[in-house]
């Protein structure tokens, strides 16, 4: 008999999992540009870059509206989840963040629903109104699907963040790897590293207030607008 917890701990390991058909790998969040302008161009610099977005964009976003979108499903409150997720995708601060937010959440709807498991079909049907763009006002964000699908995955809070960061941290190393460059193991000792800083993070995102959400990283923003018309580009934009 398959232990509960176990399988609960792969179905995360497969939601993080860089094998996920949800595009991620072809985003950089504005982390090419910041090579092209030598903003990142070694290891030190590359671990300055990923731990700030971690901790003043990711925890003060993402993590904290996590929290909030994990409650409104135990409570069954969809208004308060399509709130948040709205909330969320205004958060992003150019046109290529947008589209990395909304394109990896398409994809990873898209995957949902063809997926046979018969809990996973039995939850979408429960909160079929979350995928009527009509209804929600936008599309859905990436974390909103993240959070959505963990959940149904039946995973705790603590797991769901914990897997979101490294959902991040490891698309964003994956892309110092071919852009800065990095070796190999220069790129598993930044996740070692990095990965350390992850608890603070939830800690942070898990005691702010409503009013307190939201993040400005100009830098991070200028970089991702101006990737866009970046001559030579590994990345989508």
């Amino acid at each position: 008999m398959i232990n509960h917890n176990a399988l609960q701990f792969n179905r995360l390991l497969q939601l993080c999992s860089a094998n996920l058909p949800v595009g991620g790998f072809s985003f950089s969040q504005g982390l090419e540009y910041a090579v092209e302008m030598g903003w990142v161009k070694d290891v030190h610099s590359t671990k300055s870059w990923v731990e700030m977005n971690l901790s003043q964009s990711i925890a003060r976003t993402d993590l904290a509206i996590i929290k909030r979108q994990y409650e409104a499903l135990l409570n069954d409150d969809t208004s308060a989840f399509i709130y948040w997720n709205q909330h969320l995708i205004a958060c992003r601060e150019s046109n290529e963040l947008h589209l990395a937010d909304v394109a990896m959440g398409k994809a990873l709807i898209r995957l949902l629903k063809q997926l046979d498991a018969a809990e996973i079909q039995q939850g979408l049907q429960q909160y079929e109104s979350l995928f009527d763009v009509n209804k929600i006002g936008s599309d859905m964000s990436f974390p909103s699907a993240f959070v959505l699908i963990a959940s149904l995955f039946k995973l705790d809070l603590l797991l769901i963040q914990s897997g979101y960061c490294w959902t991040y941290i490891d698309n964003q190393i994956a892309a110092a790897t071919k852009l800065v460059p990095l070796g190999q193991t220069q790129a598993q000792n930044l996740l070692f590293d990095i990965t350390e800083q992850v608890e603070i993070s939830i800690e942070c995102a898990n005691s702010l207030n409503d009013d307190e959400i939201g993040a400005s990283l100009p830098r991070l923003a200028m970089a991702s607008a101006w990737h866009e018309t970046q001559y030579t580009r590994l990345f989508r934009s």
